[in-house]
């Protein structure tokens, strides 16, 4: 049986791109290069991202409850009960 290489190959534009490059003796551009700076927090997160899921998880709770009909909330509200329930429930042996 074959040996199975595990390196993902190319697709055909990024090999026609390696050719071209080489044909004409070109130095690939670094993709890292191209990125902008992004500035980072203390402990190393986007800090842009870290704002948008802030407001997202601040405001995702009470907009899903007003969301939801009454029944629904009361019937999320009952399975949360029983899930809490049901993990201090002790075994029978």
């Amino acid at each position: 049986m074959p040996k199975r290489s595990r390196k993902k190959r190319p697709d055909f534009n990024e090999l026609a791109a390696d050719i071209v490059d080489q044909a004409t003796d070109e130095e690939p551009e670094d993709d890292q290069a191209k990125e902008q700076e992004v500035e980072l927090t203390e402990n190393g997160k986007n800090a842009a991202a870290v704002a948008l899921g802030r407001l997202g998880g601040l405001k995702g709770g009470v907009v899903r409850a007003k969301r939801l009909t009454k029944k629904q909330r009361s019937d999320a509200a009952r399975k949360a009960a029983h899930a809490r329930w049901a993990k201090n429930k002790p075994k029978d042996d």
